[in-house]
């Protein structure tokens, strides 16, 4: 056989294996330059995110906690300060029988006031979230508390934390821990219904380098869904670090699925009992 005829027949055999091999090695690159991507926040004060919340079915919780709406005044308080937005979203102003006369209230004249609000507004603080079943304010700031066999600062607060601060003011708190088993479509979908519904709302412990920002672990609550985008609100309570935004629902349970102490970060479906 002439060596022309060799190098063609060589070229017909080795062409599909060779086409297989670049696609496979294609798929390959795709797939790692997926994983390392990160879809873009979205600013809210940007065009695309009035048209995201214009959209969105998925904002009930979008008013009450913009209505009742603080932000932190230190680096460590987003948990205390998440919780009182929450508390007030929830309670002010549905209890009746708010005296006019408030510089004077008797002892039996305060049956009007939700537990642990303030006794002259009636409303929850980032001063006052914090009792005898929680951590201390000094504690949240840094004072050594015991953990395992040890003593040593624990700023802020852990998801548990966060959950048992909500439930010492009598909420309804079930607690998500996103580990390495949770199931991204499923957390997707709860907390979509939960931002579809009113009187309940979803706080959202999470890594900030993970999306991106800088910082480390924070807490803050959710404010809508947009479906077409897969994309939550996080209505961030420290917005002198980073402003309210549109995060892609993937990024957002990435951040979620990080370490924190003792064990993963996640999120809070927090509702009243009356």
């Amino acid at each position: 056989m002439k060596p022309d005829s060799m190098k063609r027949i060589a070229v017909v055999l080795l062409a599909p294996l060779l086409a297989g091999l670049m696609v496979f090695a294609s798929v390959g690159q795709a797939k790692e330059r997926a994983d390392g991507l990160r879809a873009p926040l979205v600013n809210w004060a940007s065009a695309e995110s009035v048209d995201r919340l214009s959209r969105s079915s998925h904002k009930a919780d979008f008013f009450p906690l913009s209505n009742h709406f603080i932000s932190q005044d230190n680096s460590i308080f987003c948990g205390p300060v998440s919780s009182a937005i929450v508390l007030n979203a929830l309670r002010l102003g549905k209890r009746k029988g708010l005296p006019r006369d408030r510089s004077s209230i008797a002892e039996s004249e305060m049956a009007w006031l939700w537990p642990g609000a303030d006794p002259f507004y009636g409303k929850y603080t980032p001063q006052n979230v914090l009792n005898e079943r929680t951590k201390t304010r000094l504690e949240v700031l840094g004072k050594p508390i015991l953990i395992g066999d040890e003593e040593k600062s624990d700023f802020g607060l852990q998801l548990r934390q966060l959950a048992q601060v909500l439930r010492s003011h009598g909420l309804q708190v079930a607690t998500r821990v996103v580990d390495a088993s949770a199931d991204a479509s499923a957390i997707r979908r709860e907390i979509a219904d939960n931002l579809a519904a009113g009187e309940d709302f979803v706080l959202v412990n999470y890594a900030r380098k993970t999306l991106g920002q800088p910082g480390g672990g924070h807490i803050s609550p959710l404010g809508a869904y947009d479906a077409l985008t897969d994309s939550f609100l996080i209505m961030d309570v420290n917005p002198n670090r980073a402003p309210w935004v549109w995060v892609a629902a993937d990024d957002l349970i990435a951040a979620m699925r990080t370490f924190d102490t003792v064990e993963n970060r996640g999120y809070l479906l927090v509702s009243d009992t009356e």
